[in-house]
């Protein structure tokens, strides 16, 4: 099995490019279902958890074909016969739901199983089923599926008002509500870069859709969706990610194709901090200014507020921060699994509840470490880069669900960092 070695202490300058979204890329696969036209998709990232999806569409009889290195992916649909997401592969990223509206709105009807995905605490997918019913399908929870059937002549247009912001549940309304007959209103919409960049390919595609980005989308359903080329907007998540690793290891870092309307709470929390962030004509740099990073109190939000995907990295920050800094995760329960491994390093965490106090310490010590999903793998790497001595990251197979090539693009900007296989 893999594992990621550190060695601490060196300061970090140049360039690291910042891939296509995943969360945003994993949306805009499914979409291809909903036209017998081709899709393409550039700016795709390269993680395993886009070659899930792509093993997902194609057992439905979708075809993908990965271009340019795995930087493009031309979907059809043109002859999906089989309307079954089969356990085996959908337990494997809960994204997996997110071909259940496509399927409903095009094909009538799907059997989709219940997803898997990061060990984060408890996300159900009532709200999607529910967004469902609205625009008239009926929803059966059979055996570990989920049986949905749209009434006779298709999904209609519905007013959805979901009781919280869910960023899942709004994609697969959103895309069932291309192919719904009506005018389809989904209140308290996430407002997500990834929802806005799924509008517009959706919009490219043929669909009539206002408001993205803002809580109220309104979708006016359309016969029919034709085909598009679409470039997956940049991962903010990891663009927040690198824009930490100088703020923690010390130098300056441009990150090439971020943007500062991708990541405007997080940079604001980085200045607050006593971190630099600038733009660039190719992007973000980020820098540490004089003097040690100052303690912070941060609370996740939905978009455009504190984004829950970088919490943990943001924990590995405060960790030698100047003063005790307060955590509070308002979006998943049981997500600061983390703060044991970390603390296995030197750093002085507390956790009560869906709350975090970070006493900030002059430095911390290299020790072997466990992944205990995607975004805690790594804040464990970023800490490392700044710790004394080595760091063993074990099970880091959770980050190749997300981040692509940490050890080439962090290596690259000098920080000492290699792949080995852990015994």
């Amino acid at each position: 099995m893999d594992a990621i070695l550190v060695k601490g202490g060196a300061p970090l300058s140049g360039r690291i490019p910042i891939a296509g979204a995943k969360n945003a890329c994993l949306a805009l696969m499914p979409a291809t279902l909903l036209a017998d036209q081709p899709l393409t998709l550039t700016n795709a990232p390269r993680l395993s958890d886009i070659r899930t999806m792509t093993q997902l569409l194609q057992s439905l009889g979708a075809e993908v074909t990965s271009l340019n290195a795995g930087r493009v992916l031309a979907l059809s649909s043109h002859d999906v016969t089989v309307l079954r997401a089969d356990y085996d592969i959908v337990r494997r990223m809960r994204a997996s739901i997110l071909v259940l509206g496509p399927l409903v709105a095009r094909f009538g009807r799907a059997e989709v199983s219940l997803p898997g995905g990061c060990a984060i605490g408890a996300r159900p997918v009532d709200l999607h089923l529910k967004a469902l019913e609205a625009m008239g399908a009926e929803i059966e929870l059979i055996d570990g599926y989920v049986h949905a059937t749209a009434p006779s002549g298709g999904l209609r247009g519905a007013r959805i008002d979901f009781p919280f912001v869910s960023v899942g549940a709004t994609e697969n309304a959103l895309m069932a509500a291309t192919l719904a007959r009506g005018t389809t209103v989904i209140g308290n919409a996430a407002r997500e870069p990834e929802i806005v960049d799924l509008a517009r390919c959706l919009r490219a595609m043929g669909a009539r859709i206002e408001g993205e980005g803002t809580p109220v989308i309104t979708v006016e359903g359309v016969d029919a969706l034709h085909g598009a080329t679409h470039a997956v907007v940049a991962d903010r998540i990891e663009l927040g990610t690198y824009m930490l690793a100088p703020a923690i290891a010390g130098g300056s870092v441009e990150c090439l194709g971020g943007r500062l309307d991708l990541v405007g709470a997080f940079a604001e929390k980085l200045d607050a901090a006593g971190i630099t962030v600038e733009e660039t004509p190719l992007g973000l740099r980020t820098a540490r200014r004089n003097g040690q990073a100052k303690a912070l109190h941060v609370v996740t939000e939905p978009f455009p507020g504190f984004p829950t995907d970088l919490q943990a990295q943001m924990m590995a920050f405060l960790c030698t921060a100047d003063g005790v800094s307060v955590l509070e995760e308002r979006i998943f329960e049981n997500r600061f699994m983390h703060a044991p491994e970390l603390s296995r390093m030197g750093a002085r965490i507390a956790v009560a509840g869906g709350r975090a106090t970070v006493t900030g310490v002059p430095r911390l010590r290299g020790a072997p470490v466990m992944a205990t999903d995607l975004r805690a793998s790594v804040s464990l790497i970023l800490a490392a880069l700044a710790a004394e001595g080595e760091t063993l990251v074990r099970r880091v197979y959770h980050l190749d669900r997300g981040y692509e090539r940490v050890e080439e693009k962090l290596g690259g900007v000098g920080a000492t960092i290699e792949r080995v296989q852990d015994r």
